[in-house]
């Protein structure tokens, strides 16, 4: 049985955060399922990406300035009945609330944990229908 090859989109304004990112992910998060990342460092590239590439998951800094994550990801949903799912990693486990408002499918937080962010990505990947 051949990997599953998944697009991540990773956003931040901060390119260390994008590179933590990518490393709490890695390159396998899990058995059968490869992915490769696309970046994004502010709102517009982000949305212009999504529109461009067949993006699986969103990876979404809640923390970015100006445009965090919970506002991308909600506008997201908002603009697209075909929004890939999305997770958004946050500072406080506190602003979980925030995120639920935004829809999102998953959070993580601040800083990231490679185990447990492996196991999100995989279960968002794995329980997403791409289109």
């Amino acid at each position: 049985m051949s990997d599953r090859s998944c697009t991540i989109l990773l956003y931040s304004d901060d390119p260390q955060v994008r590179d933590r990112m990518r490393l709490a992910v890695g390159t396998r998060p899990a058995p059968g399922l490869q992915v490769e990342f696309v970046e994004a460092s502010d709102y517009a590239e982000c949305v212009r990406l999504v529109d461009d590439y067949e993006i699986d998951l969103l990876l979404l800094d809640g923390e970015a300035s100006p445009g965090g994550g919970l506002g991308i990801a909600r506008q997201i949903k908002d603009d697209r009945e075909d929004a890939p799912p999305t997770c958004v990693v946050i500072a406080r486990a506190a602003d979980r609330w925030l995120a639920a408002y935004a829809e999102v499918d998953a959070t993580l937080v601040h800083p990231l944990d490679p185990v447990t962010t492996g196991t999100t990505v995989a279960e968002l990947l794995r329980t997403h229908t791409p289109a």
